[in-house]
């Protein structure tokens, strides 16, 4: 396609690229601009132009793709990155901070009941809080699983009656436990 026959196809679509910009932007001089870049891209591009093809079709495109990257560009520029140390909460809002220091202090006196217990009960319940099944305990204390399972029980009753001794109504304990 030479020259003058894209420049007057391109002129023809003037008008219709003036509306679909000013569609886009929805501001007469931001419609303008994008006008002008698609103008530019266009003339300097006219070689990548396969004749046969839709001029319109190619040229909306153009602009297009020009405004989708401007946009991009825009909400790129306008996103602040905050390199600052958080030491400060700005604009917390409802958001409460917890303070865990209640159940840390729960947690470290059942620690001290645990290590209150009988060893022959202690050994089988830790290692069941800490996730061994029973035959693996009974094989690793050399015990039999039926008294694995007993010194658990065991051990679980004795925690229950020193911790109701300790804070009073057990039901009280548990549901602080569930909740923190």
């Amino acid at each position: 396609m030479s020259t003058v026959e894209f420049d007057s196809k391109f002129d023809f679509l003037t008008s219709s690229l003036n509306s679909f910009a000013y569609n886009l932007t929805k501001n007469q001089e931001d419609a303008k601009d994008l006008y002008q870049e698609t103008a530019f891209r266009a003339m300097t591009n006219r070689e990548k132009f396969r004749p046969g093809t839709n001029f319109k079709a190619w040229t909306f495109t153009i602009m297009k793709n020009i405004f989708i990257n401007n946009y991009r560009k825009k909400v790129k520029r306008n996103t602040i990155i905050d390199t600052t140390d958080n030491q400060f909460f700005l604009n917390s809002g409802d958001k409460a901070v917890e303070n865990d220091a209640g159940r840390n202090i729960l947690m470290d006196e059942l620690k001290k009941m645990i290590d209150g217990l009988d060893e022959s009960i202690k050994d089988p319940f830790i290692l069941h809080y800490t996730g061994f099944k029973y035959q693996e305990i009974a094989e690793k204390l050399e015990l039999p699983l039926g008294t694995v399972k007993s010194r658990i029980f065991f051990a679980r009753k004795a925690l229950k009656q020193k911790i109701k001794s300790h804070y009073g109504d057990y039901d009280l304990v548990k549901t602080k436990l569930a909740y923190s």
